[in-house]
């Protein structure tokens, strides 16, 4: 039997894909202000507010055009409709941060970091749970949708789970208290910001082991590719290090606002952007000149933990 949380968000997901497209739009969680931010990255234009309670921190899109967004001080997942401004929370209880859709069954996976378990959402309710190492944050997804990583932050490890099985196949220590994880678009690569380590890790994913690190600023929190470049967010040193994918050489650091936390990139790679917490903006990058190109006002604590941007 369909449940009504399940026909909701069919409904929200029907309406989706109607009226006019948008390019470049980004959702920007602000964990202080309790709301979603949908902003025009071209123009910096505040395009509406949604009201989020709960300390919204974690975002992720599915293919469809649903934003959906992480309350840890809640334990729920709202579902965001920007067609229809229609709002559906799911509860999954516990303290959901990390959040990524399978790009193929576009089933949401939710990180619990209280209960170390990887959460599942399928039509609206949750319907598995995965084990994982302690403090789970950070999630991402193969883009054949067969594969899952969570970054277990106080376990030190990632974990790999088969999106089919709901099994975890492995088990890869990197650095100490990984956050953020993201893999590269042939699904070949998977990089952790180790906050504690101050490095990212470089995994191999058939392999599922480490290939190499990079040295970065203070405290690492999130990575994004463009260019064939690696983009990674120095929360404690207010800055951006960039390396190569190929060398992993060391290439710059860009000066961002304070505490920057969230980056993501737009799909062709023109432009990165990141959450600056403590500054209330988001800073553009171009990924070619490698510095700041302009800066746009949020809510209060942006943080924008995952990937945010709707293309």
């Amino acid at each position: 039997m369909i449940g009504a949380r399940a026909i909701a968000l069919a409904a929200l997901a029907a309406g989706t894909l109607t009226g006019s497209a948008q390019a470049d739009v980004g959702f920007v969680t602000n964990q202080g202000s309790n709301s979603v931010w949908e902003i025009d990255l071209a123009s910096g234009e505040k395009l509406r507010e949604w009201p989020v309670p709960g300390a919204p921190a974690g975002v992720a899109i599915a293919p469809s055009g649903l934003v959906y967004v992480t309350s840890p001080e809640t334990g729920t997942v709202t579902a965001i409709n920007r067609e229809t401004a229609e709002l559906a929370p799911i509860e999954v209880g516990g303290g959901p941060l990390g959040i990524a859709v399978n790009p193929v069954t576009e089933d949401i996976y939710v990180a619990d970091w209280y209960a170390a378990r990887l959460r599942v959402i399928r039509d609206g309710e949750v319907t598995a749970s995965v084990e994982t190492g302690a403090g789970p944050s950070g999630v991402a997804v193969t883009p054949d949708g067969a594969t899952i990583l969570t970054a277990d932050r106080d376990a030190d490890q990632i974990s790999m789970i088969d999106a089919r099985t709901l099994e975890r196949i492995a088990v890869i220590p990197v650095g100490e208290h990984p956050f953020g994880v993201t893999i590269d678009p042939e699904g070949k690569r998977a990089y952790t910001a180790d906050v504690y380590a101050d490095q990212v890790s470089v995994i191999d994913i058939a392999a599922r082991r480490i290939v190499g690190t990079v040295e970065t600023g203070e405290r690492p929190y999130a990575v994004a590719l463009a260019r064939g470049r690696g983009f990674v967010t120095n929360s404690y040193g207010n800055s951006v290090t960039v390396f190569d994918l190929a060398s992993l050489a060391p290439l710059a650091t860009i000066d961002v606002g304070d505490y920057p936390e969230g980056i993501d990139a737009t799909r062709d790679g023109g432009a990165l952007y990141v959450a600056n917490w403590f500054d209330n903006t988001v800073s553009r990058i171009d990924p070619d000149a490698m510095e700041v190109t302009g800066e746009i006002e949020t809510g209060d604590g942006p943080r924008s933990f995952g990937e945010f941007i709707l293309d």
